[in-house]
């Protein structure tokens, strides 16, 4: 709170240090705002220090439409798609202009559809400030606008209203207070003079009056906000996305260049036949080429795969409003999960009452069910009626006085009367409060301290009942109702499965370190459950956590009494180690660190803010259908990981064929419109891998653009093989006037549609290599729509090389004989993968052997006892 020290600083006239307005007494906070709280600040004083501080609202710098639409359209991957638009313009191809120029527009809508998702978690927050507030000014009481309130104003706060900024309480009674939205604490607090109460939490009971020690920005609420509008990550597929992309243009740019020298060299040196002509035709060539080796269909497939995905997941009750979210979950290897109402039901329940001078469990309860009141919707009134067997004996009895809840006496307290007129009292409230009520003797005093100690270790909180039948004169301690929020029932089978998909679940909650440590218990989670105070220092920047706060971060099985920027850095150091990070969270307070994780998750239940901020929102309650979602994510990773060796590969083949057959055939093996019309055949019917039958892996996939690369490149070369070794044969073809009657190839024009219907044929049944480990004929089999897409594209292929449609006829014999020779080479190429798979596992596994034996010989040697 070091910006409000300067507030108040400012507001006294002094220039001494800051103090801490969150700590220091009632009565020095008034006196550092300069504010006497029976008069409140000036009209004019108040205008002054408005001028000074700013509105009390969240001011956050947002980019103009203009500016939103134009960073689409910039990056290497969008300048990459327009170099394809402007290269196919340039050439005259409309339809291809066309088809590229849809995908560069259909990306860009995509983005900015992303982009307002996200930007509605900032306007969720905006919304949560309280729009009016009461306030005292010059001596008199009024309602204004919340946004014009400034440090030292003096407030009244009500039973419904919001807190309209970071308060100290000054007068009153008490008031009861739900900021579980902001701390994550799972009952309302019980605040009396002194206190702190948070802007934009919700009055549940009493009034009081305060001063306003922090506003805007600097409350905590609006720090919560600072943090949602500068959190965030990039797309682990993006970054792969911009290394493949910028990998394809340097292997085009080198090959084209060296094919380019030696034409010049050829035409100019040797042939000494030079003009604009030739090179109006290099250039064209080349520039077609480029066209061919720029994966301008990339980002669609990206998008229509994880677009269904999130239609997969819709029928799972998953919002998914961030697509790349999708790809993130495939990797991630620890869920932190907020506790009250997603690893709990949020539903305070009572277990079996320990009884004292009550003889029956139920007549303790009902002791404590007549000291409450259902309509009041209090959470702890609520689950002691609840815990009543028949709760229709409350009509046996009539309240003649109910005296709410006291924080000086702890307690609430009601007289209650029956059918004959016979009345009697009951009570019920912090234990320690009703053993005084009772005046108890020192051993009961001491067995119920024992009692409460023995369930606060457990995580359970402690109720103590009393009741009297002489009008308070006398009372007697009936018993302890233990309560407790129990684990939701499909928690535990939850958090086992993704164990054993190779998740790590963190449990980062508001509530007590015991509750969360019982809770963890209960849930067979790891209990090395550790208060947020001991760990984090008070001023420290939640962008820089020092390595040793990380160590601990990461040794740790979770995190108790956090704070928004608590949750935040635990995230981004996780993300700062390697790690991938799933974050779940309902409320306010779990905004920053939802936007921030890769995969943030708004349960069932969320408010708006951590909505906007989450890339998926449940609508069901629990986690379980987080295990479906990595499922799905696994399963989208396979599919897109097939689709890009593909890609490489067939790029691969495609400018080596060509550049190797100008320079050492000076032969041409494809034109300018047979590598157009391929690069389409090859990309468009690809966007259907999105419905493939892939298999889930059973732990984290990354992307590991090496083993990609690696693999890619292998095929590649076995590719190019295939194609020129068919471009070979068909000139021996050529020359020998017997074969050409043999295999119906008679022409260079013919035996390019040969080159032109082998790399479509053979670079579509490529995919099949592609999309699995096992051999391409094994399970699980390609889904109908990849399967009808490449066959359809096959037949269209084979068609127009037939009836010479774009390209020369060629007679149907020669169709067959290319079918055939592609057909084996797919056994060559699966045979391949195959045998790469295998060395690079072998390799993998011997790496991490040997980083496990350094890793203990660097453990420190203890001697035998």
């Amino acid at each position: 709170m070091a910006e409000v020290g300067k507030q108040s600083n400012a507001g006294a006239g002094s220039n001494a240090a800051a103090p801490d307005l969150e700590k220091i007494p009632v009565d020095e906070v008034l006196s550092a705002l300069a504010v006497k709280p029976d008069q409140g600040l000036s009209a004019a004083e108040a205008q002054q220090r408005a001028a000074r501080y700013g509105p009390n609202a969240i001011i956050v710098k947002e980019r103009s439409l203009g500016e939103q639409i134009r960073g689409y359209f910039t990056g290497s991957m969008a300048y990459v798609i327009e170099a394809a638009a402007l290269v196919s313009a340039l050439l005259g191809h409309w339809d291809d202009f066309v088809i590229i120029g849809s995908l560069l527009v259909f990306n860009a809508a995509l983005e900015y559809w992303q982009d307002r998702k996200a930007s509605n978690a900032l306007a969720a927050l905006k919304a949560g400030l309280a729009p009016e507030a009461t306030v005292l000014r010059d001596g008199q009481w009024s309602t204004v606008q919340a946004s014009t309130l400034v440090p030292g104003d003096m407030v009244k706060i009500r039973l419904g209203v919001i807190v309209p900024a970071d308060l100290r309480l000054t007068s009153g009674d008490f008031a009861s207070i739900d900021q579980a939205a902001l701390t994550g604490e799972s009952l309302p607090a019980r605040k009396q003079v002194g206190d702190e109460a948070y802007s934009g939490s919700v009055v549940k009971q009493g009034e009081m009056e305060a001063v306003v020690i922090a506003t805007g920005g600097n409350t905590f609420f609006g720090r919560t906000a600072k943090l949602v509008a500068g959190a965030g990550s990039v797309s682990h597929a993006q970054k792969a996305m911009f290394q493949i992309s910028n990998f394809l243009i340097i292997v085009a740019v080198c090959l084209t260049l060296v094919m380019v020298a030696v034409k010049v060299y050829h035409d100019i040196v040797i042939a000494k036949d030079w003009n604009l002509a030739d090179a109006l035709g290099i250039l064209q060539f080349v520039l077609v080429l480029m066209v061919a080796s720029i994966p301008v269909a990339m980002p669609a497939v990206f998008s229509i795969t994880m677009a269904l995905g999130a239609l997969a997941l819709s029928k799972e009750q998953a919002i998914v409003s961030k697509l790349s979210a999708i790809e993130e979950m495939a990797g991630v290897d620890i869920l932190c999960s907020d506790k009250t109402g997603t690893l709990t039901k949020n539903q305070l329940s009572l277990s079996e009452p320990m009884l004292f001078a009550a003889s029956d469990p139920q007549d303790c309860i009902l002791a404590a069910a007549l000291a409450s009141k259902l309509e009041d919707k209090d959470a702890i009134d609520t689950a002691v009626i609840t815990a009543l067997k028949d709760q229709s004996v409350l009509k046996s009895w009539t309240l003649t006085k109910f005296v709410a809840f006291d924080p000086v006496t702890k307690r609430t307290q009601a007289t209650v009367s029956d059918a004959s007129g016979k009345s009697f009292m009951v009570a019920k409230g912090a234990p320690q409060a009703i053993v005084d009520l009772a005046q108890a003797s020192a051993d009961v005093a001491q067995k119920v301290k024992d009692a409460v100690d023995k369930l606060a270790a457990q995580g359970a909180r402690a109720l103590g009942v009393a009741r009297s039948a002489d009008g308070g004169a006398s009372w007697s301690f009936l018993g302890i109702l233990p309560m407790f929020d129990p684990p939701r029932d499909d928690s535990k089978e939850t958090i086992d499965k993704a164990a054993e998909k190779g998740v790590r679940v963190m449990m980062i909650t508001g509530d007590d370190t015991a509750i969360a440590i019982e809770t963890a218990r209960q849930l067979g989670m790891g209990t090395n459950i550790i208060p947020a105070a001991d760990a984090f220092p008070k001023d420290m920047d939640p962008d820089k956590v020092p390595p040793a706060i990380i160590d601990a971060i990461e040794r740790a099985d979770g995190f108790a009494r956090v704070f928004p920027e608590h949750k935040y850095a635990i995230v981004k150091a996780l993300q700062s180690r390697g790690h991938l990070v799933a974050m779940t969270g309902d409320g306010v307070n779990d905004a920053p660190a939802l936007k921030q994780a890769d995969c943030g998750t708004a349960v069932s239940g969320a408010t708006d803010a951590a909505r906007g901020a989450a890339a998926l929102i449940l609508t069901a309650p629990g986690l379980s259908v987080i295990n479906g979602a990595i499922d799905e994510a696994r399963r989208i990773f396979g599919r897109i990981n097939s689709y890009l060796t593909y890609r490489i590969a067939l790029t691969l083949d495609i400018m080596f064929v060509v550049v190797l057959s100008t320079i050492f055939l000076a032969f041409s093996p494809l034109t300018a419109i047979m590598i157009v019309v391929m690069s389409l055949l090859n990309d468009l019917p690809m966007m259907t891998i999105a419905y493939d039958n892939t298999p889930v892996s059973p732990r984290p996939v990354r992307w590991e653009l090496p083993r990609i690369f690696g693999l890619a490149s292998i095929l590649g070369a076995f590719l190019v093989a295939e194609s020129f070794g068919l471009l070979l044969f068909g000139v021996k073809v050529l020359s020998e006037p017997h074969l050409q009657a043999d295999f119906g190839l008679a022409t260079h024009a013919q035996l390019q549609t040969m080159m032109f219907l082998q790399l479509v044929g053979g670079g579509q049944l490529l995919l099949f290599v592609t999309r699995t480990e096992n051999w391409f004929f094994q399970r699980p089999y390609p889904a109908a729509p990849l399967l009808w897409a490449i066959a359809g594209t096959q037949v269209a292929a084979a068609l127009m090389c037939g009836f010479g449609l774009l390209v020369p006829a060629i007679p149907w014999k020669l169709v067959g004989w290319v079918w055939l020779y592609v057909a084996t080479w797919m056994f060559i190429l699966g045979g391949v993968r195959i045998a790469y798979d295998r060395f690079a596992s072998y390799r993998t596994a011997r790496h991490m052997k040997s980083a496990a034996l350094v890793n203990q010989s660097l453990q420190p040697h203890v001697p035998a006892a």
